[in-house]
């Protein structure tokens, strides 16, 4: 007692020293209370249903039928742990509009959870596409439980416990009643147990899964008597069982039906006539049938047990009695498409690296430098001139001449491409070599004349391609048959090499390119049109300049003997012949000038003010303003014949601009950028005052910018009323380009200007750019004329078909593609994914197709059952289960027994064979035997050898019963059982629902 007394006293001058020190005023508590990791998860269940919102009882609307499938299902995440080990929990609930007196109605106090009235309700049986559960147990709304990504599926039967203690008591905590699951064993095995609690009542959801199915259960029979017995219903006699049966049947035997899609043959469409509209067309169709199977579902919704039988013995489940056929198709895997292949190729040759060069070899273009190596062999030429033959120069010779150097140094297995495709290819593209005429024959169209008013003609505006009947758009189909069909990326250059060739044979001799636009490039179009269109307007103003020089020698000759002058006159005479020459009859060389007056000579001509004298004979007149006249004289005014402005492709107009953006803000730059772009303005200036002598600025004003002459009624000494103009004030700013200009212009006609536009240089540059292009350019330039045609031919395919899906999908298909394309930038990668859009609407187009020569479209005879069947295809293909109208007996109904019927024949005739050959050493022949199994009999079951039908695929039964459980004076409650038996997988999936408060 004296050692406690003193412990005790040690103990109480420690907790004194204790709170003394102020460190020790924090003290650690054990806290018992504290929830393990088990509590914790439970917590975490019921907040996330708290959430959700899931709380207390919730009583929807009555289900409409077929509405699981039309229907919007919507799902929620979250993730939750359970100490170290992730779940996933999501909520599954079908979307439906609230009713307004929905929130008004108070439940009935002993009504029972929504998910127990779904599992007895029968408007929505065996869905087409809906979620695992939904199908076997019927239900509007439910939460699943499931591990996380990378996570271990739960496979010992003690965490499957907890985890049912889990939702249990979660459930019970929040008053939740929305079946909760728990997903259970490996993920493919589909296996899922749970629970839902309502008031006094409770549903136990359990499966069973196995591989194999047991004999005792292959049939409705065995099935009752493990259903009757999970129950255990303990009134007698038990209240009926109602019954919902589907068979499915699988037509994989396609034979009878071969599909028709053959790849085209290139060579046999070369070989009809020459240019043909057929070369230009692209492929299209799958090379498979898409169709793989055909599954039948029959189904009866509503028996009772006791009205049919079904065991090992005997079936009344014939599916020709069956009074709902329903049918779904399986779609062959990415099959084989030759339109997405097509552009698949060419959209591959993007990626390649190597240059012209290197994919044909150098052999060529070194062949051809020792050819041209002898200098004096091309001095003799520049300084000797043969005369050329007028055959030589014929468009129809012009093919051949252009690619004689090439050729010669080739032999023909070297050549990727021989000569018929190669010919046939350049007439095709350029027609007028074979009709003998530049520039004069009629543009094909491709895609079958496409009208130029139409919305298809005006795609390329929006893809930036071509024109459908331009010489590029051609050029990209001929591009990507010849890599798809000859030669790969060789052929491609190949024919590159030829074009170009071409392109500069044409330059040479002044012939037009067929199949472009007249006019300045189009900047809608792709840059490679642009080029091509360049070239073009380079020819025609080089023809127009040799018709120039032509005209103007043919009148100086003419006034040469017409006029005959003195020694004193010869010189004026010599500046007529100049002043009559054309103005564009310059040579190829951009420094060149014409002959004309010296400065001296033009000094003593002009007036003070550097003006041409009265005496000076205008030049280069148009016609006359209207009615307009000089202010300073009362000679009419006249419209000067001026130089064009020079054309410019899209890659021109930004270099030019980046040289204007280099030159800054500052004075000087500015001055110097208003001097570059005012090299028209000042041409024209002078071309005005060489029409019009004696004018001022305000004279070209009036006629090159009204706006900036303004006229105003003044009074004059006399006070009358006078018009008098002025120069606008912004012309009259300090520095003003426009006056600038005008002090420096001359008057010089536009035919002894120097040329705006230098066509040999622009088409030397053409050429050049041309003559650099690789097959990977060429791809990137000509993908969207590519893609273009593949859009115009998927609608025209689409037009004979008349799918809304597809309508809708190549629409979506333009915005995308027009989105990509339109950018300064293509991002090319994403092609990839605009060609994959264009194959689904193949393949679609192509499914269309095999299902309406498999239902036999548009070859009956019955225009009413036509009709049916075109409806019953199409929504095959838009839904993915279609209901037969009539079942067996109506008009899709009898082909899809006729195709099984005949394919259970061709299976019966193939077995037959082969034990006829296996035992023809052995036994005697079977001629009676195979002549009855062949011959075509009434096919129903017990009426021939060959059933109509081969055994289900699969078998789903749905029992359905109403009955107190446990114990007779208990609620009674839905039970639900829903079988599913397959070859390779059978499936019980219960939900047994039990009374809470009197057991």
């Amino acid at each position: 007692m004296h050692q406690w007394g003193e412990e005790k006293t040690q103990t109480v001058e420690c907790m004194m020293a204790a709170d003394s020190d102020p460190e020790s005023e924090v003290f650690e508590i054990t806290d018992f209370t504290t929830a393990s990791e088990w509590e914790r998860f439970i917590s975490r269940v019921e907040e996330t249903l708290n959430d959700w919102k899931l709380i207390g009882s919730s009583v929807g609307r009555a289900q409409e039928k077929g509405e699981y499938t039309s229907g919007t299902w919507e799902e929620k995440t979250q993730e939750i742990n359970f100490a170290d080990f992730r779940f996933t929990i999501t909520h599954h609930h079908l979307k439906q509009e609230v009713q307004e007196n929905a929130g008004k109605e108070e439940p009935e106090e002993d009504a029972i959870p929504q998910a127990m009235q779904d599992l007895l309700c029968m408007d929505n049986d065996f869905p087409p596409r809906a979620h695992c559960l939904v199908r076997w147990y019927g239900m509007r709304e439910f939460v699943i439980i499931s591990p996380g990504t990378n996570c271990e599926a739960i496979i010992s039967e003690s965490k499957c416990n907890l985890l049912f203690s889990s939702i249990s008591i979660a459930l019970a905590n929040t008053g939740c009643q929305v079946p909760v699951f728990v997903q259970i064993q490996q993920k493919w095995r589909r296996m899922y147990a749970g629970e839902c609690q309502g008031p006094g009542v409770r549903t136990d959801f359990e499966m069973v899964h196995l591989r194999k199915v047991p004999g005792q259960y292959r049939h409705l029979s065995g099935l009752l008597d493990i259903f009757k017995s999970k129950i255990g219903c303990p009134l007698t006699p038990q209240p009926p069982v109602n019954i919902a049966i589907r068979f499915t049947y699988v037509l994989q035997d396609w034979q009878q039906y071969s599909w028709p899609q053959q790849p085209p043959d290139f060579d046999a469409l070369l070989g009809g006539e020459v240019g043909g509209v057929e070369f230009g067309k692209l492929p299209f169709g799958a090379c498979e049938d898409p169709i793989s199977e055909l599954h039948l579902a029959t189904t009866w919704p509503h028996l009772t047990e006791g009205i049919v039988v079904d065991n090992d013995v005997y079936s009344d489940l014939d599916p020709l009695q069956a009074p709902h056929w329903s049918v779904r198709v399986r779609k062959a895997d990415n099959p084989q498409c030759l339109l997405g292949d097509f552009l698949t190729e060419f959209f591959r040759v993007c990626c390649r690296k190597e240059s012209t060069e290197e994919i044909l070899g150098r052999n060529a273009v070194e062949e051809e430098g020792k050819e041209n190596a002898d200098i004096s062999q091309a001095l003799s030429k520049l300084t000797e001139p043969s005369a050329v033959p007028i055959p030589k120069l014929s468009v129809s010779n012009m093919v051949h001449s252009a690619r004689k150097r090439i050729r010669r140094h080739r032999r023909p297995e070297e050549s990727p491409l021989n000569n018929d495709v190669l010919n046939s290819v350049l007439q095709y593209l350029f027609p007028d070599a074979a009709e003998g005429g530049a520039g004069r024959a009629a543009p094909l169209t491709p895609n079958g004349g496409v009208d130029k008013d139409s919305e298809d003609y005006n795609l390329f505006s929006q893809l930036k391609s071509a024109p459908a009947d331009s010489l590029t758009f051609r050029l990209a189909l001929c591009l990507c048959m010849v890599n798809f069909y000859h030669g790969g990326v060789r052929g491609m250059a190949h024919l590159w090499q030829e074009f170009v060739l071409e392109m500069r044979y044409r330059w040479e001799n002044s012939h037009m390119v067929h199949g472009l636009a007249s006019g300045v490039p189009d900047l809608r179009c792709c840059l490679l049109h642009q080029k091509l269109q360049m070239l073009n307007c380079c020819i025609e103003r080089k023809r127009a300049r040799d018709d120039g020089r032509k005209a103007s020698s043919t009148e100086a000759a003419r006034e040469r003997k017409t006029s005959r002058c003195d020694e004193g006159q010869q010189g004026t005479e010599g500046v007529g012949l100049s002043q009559g020459k054309s103005w564009d009859s310059w040579s190829d060389s951009e420094d060149e000038f014409f002959e004309c007056l010296s400065d001296t000579e033009e000094l003593k001509e002009a007036g003070p003010d550097g003006e041409r004298g009265g005496g000076t004979k205008p030049e280069g007149r148009l016609h006359p303003h209207g009615e307009m006249s000089l202010l300073r004289s009362q000679e009419p005014l006249y419209i000067p014949i001026t130089q064009e402005p020079a054309p410019m492709t899209e890659d021109l107009l930004e270099e030019q601009s980046e040289v204007l953006a280099k030159l800054g803000t500052s004075a000087e730059g500015a001055h110097l950028r208003a001097r570059m772009q005012s090299a028209c303005l000042l041409s024209d200036m002078e071309s005005f005052k060489a029409a019009n002598p004696g004018c001022i600025l305000e004279d070209f004003v009036r006629w090159y910018s009204p706006r900036d002459y303004v006229e105003e009624e003044v009074l004059d000494e006399h006070g009358e009323a006078v018009v008098r103009g002025d120069l606008s004030a912004r012309m009259k700013i300090p520095g003003n380009m426009w006056v600038e200009a005008w002090e420096t212009a001359k008057p010089i006609p536009v035919r002894r200007q120097r040329r705006l536009f230098d066509d040999t240089k622009e088409a030397e540059k053409v050429l050049h750019y041309l003559a650099v292009q690789n097959p990977a350019d060429l791809s990137r330039h000509l993908l969207p004329c590519a893609l273009h045609a593949a859009i115009l031919k998927l609608k025209e395919e689409e037009a004979a078909e008349d799918i809304p899906s597809v309508r809708r999908a190549t629409q979506q298909l333009l915005v995308n593609a027009s989105k990509l394309l339109r950018h300064p930038s293509p991002d090319y990668k994403k092609m990839e994914d605009i060609i994959n859009q264009v194959v689904e609407v193949e393949t679609v187009i192509a499914r269309a197709r095999s299902l309406k020569a498999k239902f036999g479209i548009d070859a009956g005879e019955n225009v009413g059952d036509m009709e049916e069947l075109k409806r019953f295809a199409s929504a095959l293909l838009e839904e993915p289960e279609v209901s037969v109208v009539g079942a067996g007996r109506g008009p899709a109904g009898t082909i899809i027994h006729q195709l099984f019927t005949n394919a259970q024949k061709l299976a019966d005739s193939a077995d037959e064979s082969s034990l006829v050959e296996t035992e023809a050493a052995l036994s005697a022949p079977m001629d009676d035997d195979l002549g009855r199994v062949g011959r075509p009999e009434d096919g129903r079951p017990g009426g021939s050898s060959v059933p109509d039908f081969p055994p289900p695929a699969g078998k789903e039964i749905l029992l359905r019963t109403c009955v107190p459980r446990p114990a007779p004076y208990s609620k009674e409650l839905p039970q639900r059982l829903f079988c599913v038996l397959m070859r390779d997988d059978f499936r019980l999936a219960g939900a047994f629902s039990s009374d809470t408060s009197f057991f």
